[in-house]
């Protein structure tokens, strides 16, 4: 049994990558600014998930340390796509936060993401599709 669940989540991760892999290469640069590094695309990704955000939990997120990612931040915030507030709990912390113009291009990814996976959806037979959201909800459940 063991054995089998290993197997079915090493196929569902590798269905995964390879679908990562045939969608990667359609997202247009129209939706990102044409030079923001993967680096810095990680930072915002992770700004746009977790909100104003102190600088620790900025390279948690994008999976660097700190003063990489004070680097990164320095260079996005010449860019004009995100924004230094101080906290105002704690002077001497830093919160991060994306600009407007970040939080478009942000939405800009997530809604090309969106529509992508809902044009492989439309592939899917009705009992495929309620198998995929049983499996989905069951990962979200997992989570909490």
């Amino acid at each position: 049994m063991e054995d089998e669940k290993e197997k079915l989540i090493q196929q569902l991760l590798d269905v995964i990558e390879e679908l990562f892999t045939l969608l990667a290469p359609t997202l247009s640069v129209d939706r990102l600014s044409s030079d923001v590094t993967v680096a810095q695309l990680r930072v915002l990704l992770g700004l746009g998930t977790l909100g104003p955000s102190s600088m620790s939990s900025v390279a948690i997120a994008a999976g660097i340390v700190p003063s990489t990612a004070t680097g990164i931040v320095d260079n996005l915030v010449g860019k004009g796509l995100v924004l230094r507030e101080p906290d105002p709990d704690d002077r001497r912390r830093v919160i991060c936060k994306l600009s407007p113009e970040g939080q478009e291009m942000i939405n800009n990814v997530w809604t090309w993401g969106r529509s992508q996976i809902g044009n492989l959806l439309e592939k899917l037979t009705v009992d495929q599709l309620r198998s995929s959201c049983e499996g989905g909800k069951a990962l979200l459940v997992s989570t909490k």
